[in-house]
């Protein structure tokens, strides 16, 4: 069964007919083509998936699409722009902490939901709020030092 379900995604209205119970990730990617957002484990684990809803992290491949009715929806086509990054996509880029990729997503749209509620976190902040982000290629050391340096950028 289908209904027709209102998203507002990166600043803008949605209208799909669509299964109410259908992961978010899915309408994303498949419906709406933002493919920023990767599938990962499907159970809400790795964290490949992050977005924000109303400013708030969620993995979206366990997130039903009718959750997020009436509330924003940010992916990490909406979070800056190639002309104007974000401060942490920003600092990701002059820190090099991306190796392949994948978990990128989710390492920056958790780091920026925890600077917006945190401005000034500390190294064991930052590695809490990053704990349930995984990434295999080891990076680690440099993702840290990019949300530092992105608090640090954004506190000026």
């Amino acid at each position: 069964m289908t209904d027709v379900i209102e998203l507002t995604v990166n600043g803008r209205t949605h209208q799909l007919d669509i299964a109410p119970d259908t992961p978010l990730l899915y309408v994303l990617r498949n419906d709406l083509e933002l493919n920023g957002a990767k599938f990962g484990c499907g159970l809400a684990q790795c964290g490949a998936c992050t977005v924000l809803v109303d400013g708030k992290p969620v993995r979206s491949c366990a997130y039903p699409v009718d959750a997020v009715q009436g509330r924003a929806v940010t992916t990490i086509e909406g979070l800056g722009t190639i002309e104007n990054p974000h401060p942490v996509q920003k600092a990701f880029i002059e820190e090099q902490a991306a190796q392949c990729g994948y978990c990128i997503n989710g390492m920056v749209m958790t780091a920026a939901a925890l600077l917006k509620r945190n401005p000034h976190p500390d190294d064991i902040a930052i590695r809490q709020a990053l704990a349930g982000n995984l990434c295999r290629c080891g990076t680690h050391a440099r993702i840290l030092r990019a949300v530092g340096r992105a608090a640090r950028e954004m506190a000026r």
